[in-house]
């Protein structure tokens, strides 16, 4: 044992979350490259440009590695769910049974049309043929995402179900996969999803570009990439401030807890930052006026619920606020980087390629928006305690009460570093040793085309 008292739902909670932490890594990277090598080889075929194609090509064989990862570490969140939560798999099992079946047909779809794609690179006269072929691996691999993140909804805002004396009775399997939580959580995870590949990718461009590699490659890919991270920006946007919405009205005590909301009162103010007392008192934190009345109702006089008239055995951890700061603090920083490609873009397209200072900041940019993917998650599943299932079983009530969940521990973290580590090696040589510009000179790539 790791500790001398052992606690079977806290160390089922630390299995699941450590999986969770690092399968979305390899997820999020599972369903927005493929959506980025479509635009790119669609974008190719358009204009006659190799360049794009390139990019296509390339990514496909990064996506591929990626795709390995995440199957083993999406196999171990299946076992997990049956084995860590036995009961809550009991309660919950047949209304959330026909999306983890989708999600797994969705993942097999994916595959073959994967591996159709990957071997039919220059078979084909008419290029739209291949590109074809693509379009089932973007919708398998959103439709995944979509399926899976049913599955959290209906734990976050149960629905299809008919609950007596705090147990699910009459169960509609297709009204489950219908939750208030759906249409904002799917929305939310995909488009975070396809903001944060375009970053990874136009990371991987800024850098060869501030090594002083000024191909024209990766101009293009940087242009195609931050282009496209300044819309899903902006999407990702206007999916969060409906995300508030749908929390002021099914889960208030979420929406309270991570702004410090105490008292039920209208003009409410969001608060930034800050230190809570004891007392529930805010100190050294930044009130912006009227602010969470907006992001819960839309209207500046509108009555935001206090955590005051919540019950305290239903209090989310306090502790979020902190997440949900700093989460907004990485998304402010994506946005400054995306605001100053767009402004030398506009005015100094010159220096849009070479400016250091941007391209550190499209550097840094990328792994931010990996880390607010990670603290958004935790943010959303911590945010639901005490309850496993909202309103219906608690956390405590759906762990296993089984032996060993800490040696299990051990095991899947030892698994996933070495799983990790050999995905980020494998990848660092499959393109430190073959680099654009030498595989464009080996393809005989003339021209460049515009950027």
């Amino acid at each position: 044992m790791l500790l001398a008292s052992y606690d079977p739902v806290m160390y089922s909670r630390m299995l699941t979350g450590l999986t969770l932490a690092f399968h979305i890594i390899f997820a999020t990277i599972g369903v927005g490259v493929p959506l980025m090598i479509a635009l790119a080889e669609w974008i190719g075929i358009r204009r006659n440009d190799e360049h794009y194609l390139l990019m296509a090509r390339r990514w496909a064989r990064g996506f591929v590695i990626t795709v390995a990862v995440g199957v083993v570490t999406g196999t171990a969140i299946g076992l997990q769910l049956s084995l860590l939560w036995p009961s809550f798999m009991k309660v919950a099992g047949q209304s959330i049974a026909i999306p983890l079946f989708l999600e797994t047909f969705a993942f097999f779809f994916e595959a073959i049309f994967l591996g159709i794609y990957l071997y039919t690179w220059d078979r084909f006269k008419n290029k739209m043929t291949h590109f074809w072929m693509l379009i089932p691996v973007v919708i398998g691999s959103s439709a995944s995402a979509f399926f899976i993140t049913v599955v959290n909804a209906f734990m976050n805002a149960p629905a299809g179900v008919t609950v007596v004396d705090g147990k699910i009775t009459d169960i509609s399997p297709f009204g489950a996969m219908l939750s208030p939580a759906m249409p904002t959580k799917v929305s939310h995870v995909l488009i975070t999803a396809y903001l944060t590949c375009a970053f990874i990718l136009a990371a991987i461009s800024a850098w060869s570009l501030l090594k002083g590699r000024n191909h024209v490659y990766y101009k293009k890919a940087l242009k195609l990439t931050m282009i496209s991270a300044c819309v899903f920006l902006l999407s990702s946007a206007i999916i969060g401030d409906l995300s508030g919405k749908y929390l002021a009205n099914y889960q208030p005590e979420k929406l309270a807890a991570m702004e410090w909301h105490f008292e039920t009162t209208k003009q409410a103010p969001l608060v930034f930052g800050g230190i809570l007392t004891e007392d529930n008192e805010i100190k050294y934190g930044i009130k912006i006026p009227y602010a969470l009345s907006i992001l819960a109702h839309g209207l500046p006089n509108a009555e935001v619920t206090g955590l005051n008239d919540i019950p305290a055995d239903e209090t989310p951890p306090l502790w979020i606020h902190y997440l949900f700061d700093l989460k907004m603090s990485f998304v402010a920083m994506m946005v400054v980087v995306a605001l100053a490609f767009l402004y030398l873009l506009w005015r100094k397209r010159s220096l849009v390629y070479s400016n250091k200072w941007l391209l550190r900041g499209i550097i840094l940019a990328a792994p931010l928006a990996m880390l607010t993917i990670e603290h958004g998650w935790i943010f959303a599943e911590v945010g639901r305690q005490p309850w496993i299932l909202h309103g219906i079983m608690r956390t405590s009530e759906g762990a296993t009460v089984s032996d060993h969940v800490d040696t299990m521990l051990i095991v899947f973290a030892l698994l996933y570093i070495v799983l990790g580590l050999t995905a980020v090696r494998v990848l660092i040589r499959m393109f430190r040793n073959n680099r654009a510009e030498d595989e464009i000179a080996a393809r005989g790539i003339e021209g460049g085309g515009q950027q």
